[in-house]
C-alpha cells in the first residue's frame, strides 16, 4: 500500500482544513461563510461519529466501549454545532448569550475523558468489575453536572449575568480540557506503540482545541467572533483531524499490555470520585456561610450541593453493593479454586501412594504365596492319608481354613498390586452395571437389601478395559451392600448421566455412611470385622478410575449413607456424535 494511501484520511483533512482556511482569509463576514463554517464543521463531526460507531461494532470486544463512548462525546459536540448550523443558516439569526446548547458542548468532554480512563488498552484483571468502572464514570459524570450547576448555571438562567456566566463557563471549560489532555498524556506514556498512536493523534488536536477555546472566547466575549473568522480554522482542523484518526483506526493493529506504571493510577478514578463526593457538604457550607451573591443565586446553590448528595451518595453505596458482590464472587471462585487444587494434592498423594505399595506388595505377596501352597499341599496330602484323630483332623481343618483366608489375601495383594492398564476399547458402562447389579443381587439374595438404577437414555460409552472397569464398579457396589447389610437392610441407588463431556455414576445409599471419608481409598484401611475385609477393595477401584484418566469421590449425605461418585471421560467418538446431533 502507498503512502498516500495508507494516509488518505490525514491527506483528506489537511486538504479541507487549508480549503477551508483560504476561504475564510478571503471572504468577508456574511451568511454564506457562517454556512459554510458550520455545515463543514457539522459534516466532519458526524463523519467521525459514523467512523467510531462503526468501529464500536467492528473492533475487538475490549475496544468497544471506548469507541462507544468516543461516539457518545462526538455527538453531544455534533449537537452544539447543529444547534448553530440551525440558528445561523435557518433562522439567520446571531447565537444568543447565553445560548442553550453551551450546556450540551460542556458535557461533550466528559465521555471523552471516560473513553481514555477506560484504558482499554491494558489487559483487564477477571476481578475488575464493569458494574464498579461504570459506577465510576456516573460518579464522576454527576460531580462535573454539579459544578456547572453550582457555579454556572445561576448566571446563566437565575439571575442572568452575561459576562460572569461567560467568565465561569470559560475557565470551567478550560479546566475540563485541560483534564481530558492530562488522561491522554498518562495513556500515552504507559500504552503500547498502536495505541501510543491513537492517543497522540486525539492529543495533538486536543491541544490546538485547548488553546484556541481560550482565543475563541476572549474574541466572543469583545464582539470580534464570528462564524468562519480565522478562529475558526483550527476548529475545522481540529475536527478534520479527529475524524481522520477515527476512520484511519479502522486499519490499525492494537495490542494490549500488562499494566506497568499504570497500576500506581488504578485506584485514580474511584478516589476521585470518592474526593468529590467529600467535597459537596464543604461547597454546600460555603454557600451558606461565605457566598456573597444574591439570595436566589444562594439559594440554588445550596439546592443543588444538597441534590447532588443524595443523587452522588445513592451511587455510592451502588458501588458499595456492586464491590462486595465483586469480592464475594471472588472469595467462591477462590475457595472453589483451593478446594479443586486441593482434591488435585489428594489424587496425586493417593496415586503416588499406590504406586509405591504396589511394588512392595507384589514381592511380599509371591514371597508369601509360595510357603502357602506348600503348607495347604501338605495339609491336603495328610487329610487325604486318614489315620488321623478327632482332635488332629479339627487342627488340620483349622490349618486348611487359615490358610485359605491366607491366600485369599495374597490373591487380593496380588490383585491389587497388578492393576496396570490393560487393552482398551469402547465400553458400556449402563452394561456393565446391570452385570455387576445380577451379580450382586444374587449374592446378597436373602438379605432385605433393594438396589434402584437408573439410566439415561443414549447414555454414552468410555474408552476402557472391559474387566477393569466391571472389578472396580463390582468393588464400589459390593462395599455399599455390606454396609447396608450390617445395618440391617437398606436400598442402594445408582444413577447414570451425562455432565459435559463426562459419563458419572452416582452410587447412594441410606445406610449408617463412612466414618472417614476421606481415608477410604487407603490401602487397608477398613471398617469390617476381622477376617471380613482386606481394605484393599475401593483402593483397587481407585486405582482403575484413575488410570483411566478419570475421577472418584466419596462424601457422606446430609440425610445419611455414603455417596460415591465416579467421572470417567466420554469417548471421543461419542463427544463428536453429539456435538453433530447439537
Amino acid at each position: 500500500m502507498s503512502l498516500l494511501r495508507r494516509h488518505r484520511w490525514f491527506v483528506a483533512a489537511a486538504g479541507m482544513t487549508l480549503a477551508f482556511a483560504a476561504v475564510s482569509l478571503t471572504s468577508r463576514r456574511s451568511v454564506a461563510l457562517a454556512g459554510v463554517s458550520d455545515i463543514l464543521g457539522l459534516a466532519l463531526m458526524l463523519a467521525a461519529i459514523a467512523a467510531a460507531l462503526a468501529n464500536s461494532f467492528i473492533r475487538p470486544k475490549h475496544e468497544r466501549s471506548f469507541w462507544g463512548l468516543m461516539a457518545l462525546g462526538l455527538s453531544l459536540w455534533a449537537a452544539n454545532q447543529a444547534g448553530w448550523t440551525y440558528y445561523e443558516c435557518i433562522l439567520r439569526k446571531d447565537i444568543p448569550d447565553p445560548f442553550f446548547f453551551d450546556i450540551i458542548l460542556f458535557f461533550h468532554m466528559i465521555p471523552m475523558i471516560a473513553a481514555v480512563a477506560w484504558r482499554p488498552d491494558l489487559i483487564k484483571k477477571a476481578s475488575n468489575d464493569l458494574r464498579l468502572r461504570v459506577l465510576d464514570f456516573f460518579m464522576l459524570l454527576g460531580w462535573w453536572v454539579f459544578l456547572y450547576a453550582f457555579i454556572v448555571f445561576p448566571h446563566q438562567y437565575v439571575i442572568s449575568k452575561v459576562d460572569l456566566y461567560n467568565r465561569y463557563y470559560d475557565r470551567l471549560y478550560g479546566i475540563e480540557n485541560g483534564l481530558f489532555l492530562v488522561v491522554l498524556g498518562i495513556a500515552i506514556s504507559s500504552s503500547s506503540v498502536g495505541w501510543r498512536r491513537l492517543y497522540l493523534n486525539f492529543f495533538v488536536p486536543a491541544l490546538l482545541y485547548a488553546v484556541n477555546s481560550q482565543f475563541l472566547n476572549r474574541a466572543a466575549a469583545t464582539n470580534s467572533y464570528y462564524s468562519g473568522s480565522p478562529y475558526d480554522i483550527p476548529m475545522i482542523g481540529t475536527v478534520a483531524w479527529i475524524a481522520a484518526t477515527v476512520w484511519s483506526a479502522r486499519q490499525w493493529d492494537f495490542k494490549r499490555t500488562e499494566p506497568g506504571f499504570e497500576a500506581r493510577w488504578s485506584k485514580t478514578v474511584p478516589r476521585t470520585a470518592m474526593l468529590a463526593i467529600l467535597s459537596l457538604p464543604l461547597l454546600g457550607l460555603w454557600a451558606v456561610l461565605f457566598d456573597s451573591s444574591p439570595g436566589a443565586v444562594r439559594t440554588f446553590r445550596i439546592y443543588a450541593a444538597l441534590t447532588a448528595m443524595l443523587l452522588l451518595g445513592l451511587c455510592v453505596f451502588l458501588r458499595q453493593y456492586a464491590q462486595h458482590q465483586a469480592l464475594m464472587n471472588l472469595l467462591r471462585d477462590s475457595r472453589k479454586g483451593f478446594e479443586s487444587q486441593q482434591k488435585l494434592q489428594n489424587q496425586l498423594v493417593q496415586k503416588e501412594k499406590l504406586a509405591s505399595l504396589s511394588s512392595l506388595v507384589a514381592g511380599a505377596a509371591q514371597e508369601i504365596d509360595h510357603p502357602l501352597t506348600s503348607i495347604m499341599n501338605t495339609s491336603e496330602q495328610l487329610w487325604s492319608e486318614g489315620g488321623l484323630s478327632d482332635q488332629q483332623t479339627a487342627l488340620l481343618r483349622k490349618i486348611l481354613t487359615h490358610a485359605a483366608r491366607s491366600r485369599d489375601l495374597v490373591v487380593s495383594l496380588l490383585r491389587f498390586a497388578q492393576h496396570a492398564p490393560g487393552e482398551k476399547a469402547l465400553v458400556d458402562l449402563s452394561v456393565l452395571l446391570n452385570r455387576t447389579i445380577q451379580m450382586v443381587q444374587w449374592r446378597y439374595a436373602g438379605d432385605k437389601l433393594q438396589i434402584e438404577v437408573s439410566i439415561n437414555a443414549n447414555f454414552p460409552p468410555v474408552w476402557g478395559n472391559v474387566n477393569q472397569l466391571f472389578q472396580a464398579l463390582t468393588e464400589i457396589v459390593e462395599n455399599a451392600m455390606d454396609a447396608l447389610q450390617e445395618a440391617g437392610g437398606g436400598s442402594l441407588q445408582i444413577r447414570a448421566q451425562c455432565h459435559g463431556n463426562d459419563a458419572v455414576l452416582e452410587f447412594s445409599d441410606n445406610g449408617p455412611g463412612i466414618r472417614e471419608p476421606l481415608r477410604v481409598f487407603d490401602p487397608f484401611y477398613t471398617t469390617k470385622p476381622v477376617g471380613k475385609g482386606t481394605g484393599l477393595g475401593l483402593s483397587v477401584a481407585y486405582g482403575v478410575i484413575i488410570d483411566h484418566d478419570g475421577q472418584i469421590t466419596c462424601q457422606n449425605n446430609p440425610d445419611g449413607g455414603a455417596l460415591f461418585v465416579v467421572r470417567l471421560p466420554i469417548a471421543a467418538e461419542s463427544v463428536s456424535a453429539r456435538a453433530g446431533a447439537v
